[in-house]
């Protein structure tokens, strides 16, 4: 039997839209959990803090679209500002990771699937968290 974990919530921070994610207990699958609307740097944190407390989650983990160097731009440098601001507001674990093309990628994904136009820009940034979670999950899969 697989021993339970904390979830994970995953961020993919947009310049309109927050997509989260979260992880299920053990820590294998990711599932998109829903879009926030964003506000400001201080607000978007305090309410990611608060849903990773709701959730009883472990780990924050924001995803940061760095360039085809590893470099972080200027989105990406919103991103680490973001994993800044939460890490003051709150005592979670936080880390970030590269989400560069995880839109895309998502929406490749539902495309594949057969989702009408609609459907496939439907939640797209709470798809685009769930992609970099569950690559995050995989690469990390049978750590404690």
């Amino acid at each position: 039997m697989m021993a339970l974990t904390a979830r994970i919530l995953a961020v993919d921070p947009g310049a309109r839209r927050i997509g989260i994610a979260l992880s299920d207990e053990t820590g294998t699958v990711a599932r998109p959990l829903l879009v926030l609307p964003h506000h400001s740097l201080s607000e978007d944190a305090e309410r990611i803090v608060a849903l990773a407390k709701a959730y009883s989650a472990r780990l924050v983990l924001v995803g940061v679209a760095l360039d085809s160097e590893g470099e972080a731009g200027a989105q990406a440098r919103k991103g680490l500002r973001l994993v800044k601001a939460i890490r003051e507001q709150s005592d979670l674990q936080v880390e970030y990771c590269d989400e560069s093309h995880s839109t895309q990628a998502a929406a490749q994904a539902r495309r594949a699937r057969g989702a009408t136009r609609a459907k496939q820009k439907e939640n797209l940034d709470a798809a685009a968290a769930a992609f970099i979670l569950q690559e995050y999950l995989d690469t990390h899969a049978g750590e404690a």
